[in-house]
C-alpha cells in the first residue's frame, strides 16, 4: 500500500483523509463530510485495501449514485492498490449482464457498484452479501436525491450484520445522517471543514441573459474567452442534446453527455475528456458527480439548479486538489430568488460579470406575440370587469351613484377623475331584454317543495286514507237502516 501511495504522488494527507484514515483503520462506523475534490475516494480507499484479504470474494462493497462515479471510484482504488493484487471491479447498469457476470465468478473481492445493478447481479445469484464486512456509501446525499433510499435499505438489510459501515458525502443534511446511524454501530461524525466549498479557489461569476439570448451568450464566452476545457451543465437532457447540436454547427469541438445515452457511448465521451482530446462538455447533473478530471479550467451553469448543493457539486468539478477555476453562471430574470439562495449557501456575493461587445438579439416572434396578447388581457381587464364594485371603473352595468352636482356660478375646478357621468333616464334595451333591470331574486321555481320521505309520512298522519268498503250480496239484500 506505501508503495502504490507513493508512486501516486502523495507526500501528505489531506485534511480529511487525516481524520479518516486512523478512525476506519481501527474498524469504527464512519460518516465523514468533506469539500468536493479533497480526496474523499482515498480517504476510504487506503485504509479498505489495506484491510481488504486477497482470496476471499466480495468482501467489501462501494455504492455509488451514477455509472460515471462507479468507473472513476474503481480506477482511483486500482490505481492505489496496483501492487496489492487485489481485483477490484465496478458493476452498473448499461453494461451486459453476461460480460459483469463473468467477471464476477473471478470472485473480485472489491465491488463499486450502484444501488439497482448490485441488486440485480445479487438476485440472479451472480453474487451473494454473506462475505461482506466493509460497506461505504460514496456521495450519499446523492443517492438519496435520485431515489435510492429503499435499494440502500435493503441492500444493508441483507449484509452481515457484523460488519464496517461508512458514509462519505460533500453535504449532509439531517435526513442523510439518521439513515446513516439507523445501519451504523455508533459512528463517529468527522467534518473536515464546514461549508461547502473553498469559494477562494473558484472565480465565480453571474451573467444575466435572457431566455432567448443563451445560446448566443455562451458562444460568445467559449469563442472569446476561449477556455482550455469546459464543462456545461444543463438542467434537462434535452437541453444538453440541442445545446450540443447548436455548437456543433457554430463549429465548437463538443460532445454531449447524460443519463439515455448508451453507456459504451458514453465512456468514449469520458474517455476523449480524460485525453484531453475534448474542450466542451454538455453534460446533465448526472455527470457533477464523478468528474474528477485534470485539467478543467472552466465550468459554466447554462441552467441554474434547483437544488443550490447542486451548483457546489456542478463547480467543484473545477477545484480539484488545490486548483484553481472559473465558475460562470447564465442567469435569466425569474432566477434572481434562486441566485440568492445560492449565495446564502456559499457564503458569498457572485459578482455580476458583463460583457459590453455581447449585443442582445431581437425578440423571437413567439415571445412577442405573447408578450402582445399579456398586454391585451391586460387592457381587456382594466375595460371590464364583471365582479367590479357599481360605480368603480370596469363595472359593466348603469351607475347608481347620483350625479354630480352642477358647478356654483364663478367656480373654476374641474370635474375630478372619480365624478361619475350622468345617470341615462328610461330604459336600456341594449343591456336586458325589453330594458327591465332585475331587481331581487326570481320567485318560486320549482312550484313547491321537493318530497321527501318525512314529508310524506306527516302528510299521511295529517290525512288519513279513507276506509273503502266493498259491497256484498248479503250486505246488498240488507235494507239500509232509516235514519233517526
Amino acid at each position: 500500500m506505501l508503495k502504490g501511495v507513493t508512486d501516486a504522488g502523495f507526500e501528505f494527507p489531506t485534511t480529511i483523509q487525516a481524520q479518516l484514515i486512523p478512525l476506519i483503520l481501527s474498524g469504527k462506523d464512519m460518516l465523514g463530510q468533506a469539500k468536493t475534490g479533497t480526496g474523499k475516494t482515498a480517504a476510504f480507499g487506503l485504509p479498505l485495501l489495506s484491510k481488504v484479504e486477497k482470496g476471499i470474494p466480495f468482501q467489501a462493497l462501494v455504492l455509488v449514485p451514477t455509472r460515471e462515479l462507479a468507473i472513476q471510484v474503481a480506477t482511483d482504488l486500482k490505481e492505489l492498490g496496483r501492487f496489492t493484487d487485489l481485483h477490484i471491479l465496478p458493476v452498473y447498469g448499461g453494461q451486459n449482464v453476461s460480460t459483469q457476470a463473468q467477471l464476477l465468478a473471478k470472485g473480485p473481492e472489491i465491488i463499486v457498484a450502484t444501488p439497482g445493478r448490485v441488486m440485480d447481479m445479487a438476485q440472479r445469484n451472480y453474487l451473494t452479501y454473506r462475505n461482506i464486512k466493509h460497506v461505504i456509501l460514496d456521495e450519499v446525499d446523492r443517492m438519496l436525491d435520485i431515489g435510492f433510499r429503499d435499494d440502500i435499505r435493503k441492500i444493508l438489510g441483507a449484509c452481515p450484520r457484523e460488519r464496517q459501515t461508512i458514509f462519505v458525502s460533500a453535504t449532509m443534511s439531517s435526513d442523510v445522517e439518521s439513515l446513516a446511524r439507523s445501519f451504523a454501530r455508533d459512528a463517529e461524525k468527522i467534518v473536515a471543514s464546514t461549508g461547502s466549498l473553498t469559494v477562494s479557489m473558484v472565480k465565480q461569476f453571474h451573467l444575466p441573459v435572457a431566455p432567448w439570448d443563451k445560446k448566443q451568450l455562451l458562444l460568445h464566452l467559449l469563442t472569446h474567452e476561449e477556455p482550455a476545457l469546459t464543462v456545461v451543465f444543463c438542467r434537462t437532457k434535452r437541453t444538453v442534446d440541442n445545446l450540443a447540436e447548436y455548437l456543433v454547427r457554430k463549429g465548437m469541438d463538443c460532445h454531449a453527455i447524460h443519463g439515455d445515452m448508451y453507456q459504451n457511448k458514453r465512456n468514449k465521451v469520458m474517455e476523449q475528456l480524460r485525453s484531453g482530446k475534448l474542450e466542451v462538455l454538455i453534460a446533465s447533473d448526472v455527470a457533477s458527480r464523478g468528474l474528477d478530471v485534470e485539467g478543467i479550467t472552466h465550468v459554466i451553469n447554462y441552467d441554474l439548479p434547483e437544488d443550490p448543493d447542486l451548483y457546489v457539486h456542478r463547480i467543484g468539478r473545477t477545484a480539484r486538489a488545490g486548483r484553481d477555476g472559473v465558475a460562470w453562471s447564465l442567469v435569466t430574470p425569474e432566477q434572481g430568488a434562486l441566485l440568492t439562495q445560492i449565495e446564502l449557501l456559499i457564503n458569498a456575493e457572485i459578482p455580476k460579470l458583463d460583457y459590453p461587445d455581447f449585443k442582445p438579439g431581437p425578440l423571437p416572434p413567439d415571445v412577442l406575440h405573447s408578450q402582445q396578447q399579456q398586454t391585451k388581457r391586460t387592457e381587456n381587464a382594466k375595460q371590464f370587469n364583471r365582479f367590479a364594485a357599481p360605480g368603480s371603473a370596469g363595472f359593466a352595468g348603469p351607475s347608481t351613484s347620483a350625479p354630480a352636482p352642477a358647478p356654483t356660478p364663478g367656480s373654476t375646478s374641474a370635474p375630478t377623475r372619480s365624478s361619475a357621468p350622468a345617470v341615462p333616464t328610461g330604459p336600456d334595451l341594449t343591456r336586458f331584454p325589453g330594458g327591465i333591470v332585475p331587481s331581487q331574486a326570481p320567485l318560486k321555481r320549482m312550484f313547491g317543495k321537493v318530497k321527501t320521505a318525512r314529508s310524506m309520512k306527516a302528510a299521511m298522519a295529517q290525512n288519513p286514507t279513507p276506509v273503502v268498503t266493498v259491497a256484498t250480496p248479503e250486505a246488498a239484500a240488507t235494507p239500509p237502516a232509516e235514519p233517526a
